[in-house]
């Protein structure tokens, strides 16, 4: 099965782009959905989290989202720490979910599939770009969050620049049905190749 990496930058819109696979019937694993189940469910990430961060991870046995986001979000080594603890166990759960699979070909959406090299694993990669401001709106539409904490997440993230040259596909998520007609085509073109 072709393994078909998702990515782009917080707010591009990559949730939306998942869902027009899903319903053309292509089966979609979404990277940060496990890893929050992950940092839920797992004892042993759990103490690990406490270790690194702090008793303040967790609230009642749930992680505390906010306090987590903050301190890595602020430090570039306790994010590489953090990734270094969720990343492998995202990657043995989709090795797992890929084999269970019978699709032509399933995506991968995870937002940082370039910085972490997980395109590699990849037999063709999809871009989700646009806007800075656009992706600045959408996200404060969505979430209970800050212009200064996603422009925060924004410099973790390498700029569509730097990932565009690397990504088999690119759609400008902009209008929604321009989005839909670019899925059209890159889906026919996966089955076809």
């Amino acid at each position: 099965m072709k393994i078909v990496g998702l990515t782009g930058g917080i707010g591009s819109g990559k949730s939306t782009i998942a869902k027009l696979f899903y319903a053309k019937g292509i089966p979609v694993y979404i990277a940060d959905v496990e890893a929050k189940n992950i940092l839920s469910t797992s004892a042993q990430v759990k103490s690990k989290v406490i270790a690194l961060l702090g008793e303040q991870a967790y609230n009642n046995a749930k992680p505390n989202r906010d306090f987590i986001a903050q301190k890595i979000f602020n430090d570039t080594t306790l994010l590489a720490q953090m990734n270094a603890i969720i990343h492998p166990k995202v990657a043995s759960h989709f090795k797992k979910w890929v084999q269970k699979q019978t699709a032509f070909y399933c995506i991968k959406e995870a937002a940082i599939l370039f910085e972490n090299g997980g395109f590699k694993q990849c037999d063709a990669t999809i871009l989700v770009t646009a806007p800075k401001q656009v992706r600045i709106d959408r996200v404060l539409a969505r979430d209970t969050t800050s212009i200064a904490t996603i422009k925060a997440r924004m410099q973790h993230q390498w700029d569509d620049k730097k990932k565009i040259p690397m990504a088999s596909y690119v759609i400008e998520n902009i209008a929604l049905e321009t989005t839909t007609i670019q899925v059209e085509e890159i889906h026919n073109l996966l089955l076809n190749t």
